[in-house]
C-alpha cells in the first residue's frame, strides 16, 4: 500500500480494502480523551496474523494509550476496535486471555526466583503446573536465562528482566504479545540481545505490536510502521516505503566546532540538496548523492569540523515529518 501525502498533512484513513486479510487488530477513528486532553485522536490501523507491526513516536504522542486500549485495560472514547474480532468494550477479558503483555516499567517480584515469578503467572491463565513447568523450561532457554532459574530476580541486569519479562508475557502462549517500549534504558548490548529474541518470535509467526520511540528498533524490528505525533497517525507504511516517500537516498551531516560562522543558516546550502535542516549541533542536507554535495560545500567555502555521508533512516523522516527530533 502506497500513500502520497505531504509533510504535515494528515494522512487519508485506510479504507476497509487496506486492512491486512485476517486482521488481529482493526480500528477506524480511535478516540481517547481524558476529560478535555485528547490523547488519541481519531486513528485507523490494521495489525495482520503473523505481523510485526510499530507504534514510533516521541514521550506522550499517544502510543502507550493506543497500547492500553488494545490491551483492554483503558475504555475506548469513541470509534471502532476490534481485537481477535472481538469488542474490548464487552469482551475484554477474553482478548486478555489471548494477549501477552510486556510494559514499559518491569513489574517483576524481586523477592521472588526467576521461576517462580513465571509460575505465579501462569496461575493467571489456569495453567495446570506440570504443563507450565516444561513451558516455564522452554521459555527460559529461549530467553538465556536457562541457567537462572532459581536466582532472586533482584540480582538479575536490566537486559535480563526485560527478557523474564517477554517470558511472562510468553507463557499463556499469545495470539499477539504487546510491548510497549521494550528496550528503553537498556545499554547497547542488551538492546541488540532482545532484538535478537524478538526477531526470532516474528520469525516463528508470533504477531506483535511494539511501540518504540528508538529509529534503529523501529526499523529492524517492524514489518510495517505508523508514526504518531499529537495523538495523530501522520504517516504509515514499511520503515523502506518511509524512508523512499519521505527522505533522500543519502545525508549529509556537518557539524561544526565553536567558531562556527556567524549566521550559517539554510539560505547558505541553497541549491546543494533537497532539503536543509539546521540544527543546533549540526546541519542536515538531503541529497542523492553525498559525496558530490560535499564537495560542493567545499567549494562555497564552508569548512565544517567534520562530515558524513551515510543512508537516510526513519529519523529523517520523523524529523520531516514533525520538524523535531525524537529525543525532545
Amino acid at each position: 500500500m502506497t500513500i502520497d501525502i505531504s509533510a504535515g498533512e494528515r494522512p487519508a484513513p485506510l479504507s476497509r480494502t487496506d486492512a491486512q486479510p485476517g486482521a488481529l487488530i482493526e480500528a477506524r477513528s480511535l478516540t481517547k480523551r481524558f476529560g478535555d486532553r485528547v490523547a488519541v485522536d481519531g486513528i485507523d490501523f490494521s495489525v495482520g496474523r503473523g505481523e510485526a507491526f510499530g507504534f514510533l513516536g516521541p514521550n506522550g504522542a499517544g502510543k502507550t494509550t493506543t497500547m492500553r486500549m488494545i490491551g483492554c485495560v483503558s475504555p475506548v472514547s469513541s470509534g471502532h476496535l476490534r481485537v481477535l474480532g472481538m469488542d474490548p468494550a464487552v469482551d475484554g477479558p477474553r482478548i486478555r486471555a489471548r494477549l501477552g503483555v510486556v510494559p514499559q516499567a518491569d513489574t517483576l517480584d524481586t523477592e521472588l526466583s526467576v521461576r517462580d515469578n513465571l509460575l505465579i503467572y501462569a496461575r493467571y491463565f489456569d495453567i495446570p503446573r506440570r504443563a507450565a513447568r516444561r513451558r516455564i523450561d522452554d521459555l527460559l532457554d529461549f530467553v538465556q536465562l536457562g541457567d537462572r532459574g532459581s536466582e532472586q530476580v533482584d540480582v538479575l541486569s536490566g537486559g535480563m528482566r526485560r527478557r523474564l519479562t517477554i517470558a511472562r508475557g510468553l507463557i499463556n502462549d499469545p495470539d499477539i504479545l504487546l510491548l510497549d517500549e521494550p528496550t528503553t534504558g537498556l545499554d547497547p548490548q542488551a538492546r541488540h540481545l532482545l532484538w535478537d529474541r524478538l526477531y526470532r518470535l516474528k520469525q516463528r509467526g508470533t504477531t506483535l505490536v511494539l511501540t518504540t520511540h528508538y529509529m534503529d528498533e523501529a526499523e529492524q524490528l517492524s514489518d510495517r510502521i505508523v508514526v504518531m505525533d499529537k495523538a495523530r497517525i501522520v504517516a504509515h507504511g514499511s520503515p523502506q516505503e518511509l524512508i523512499e516517500r519521505y527522505s533522500t537516498r543519502e545525508v549529509l551531516e556537518l557539524r561544526f566546532g565553536p567558531d562556527r560562522p556567524a549566521g550559517l543558516d539554510a539560505a547558505a546550502f541553497a541549491g546543494l540538496g533537497d532539503r536543509v535542516e539546521v540544527l543546533p549541533d549540526r546541519v542536515l542536507l538531503y541529497t542523492a548523492d553525498g559525496e558530490r554535495t560535499s564537495a560542493a560545500v567545499h567549494a562555497r567555502g564552508i569548512a565544517p569540523s567534520s562530515s558524513l555521508v551515510r543512508r537516510s533512516t526513519l529519523e529523517d523522516v520523523f524529523l520531516r515529518l514533525t520538524g523535531r527530533t525524537l529525543v525532545d
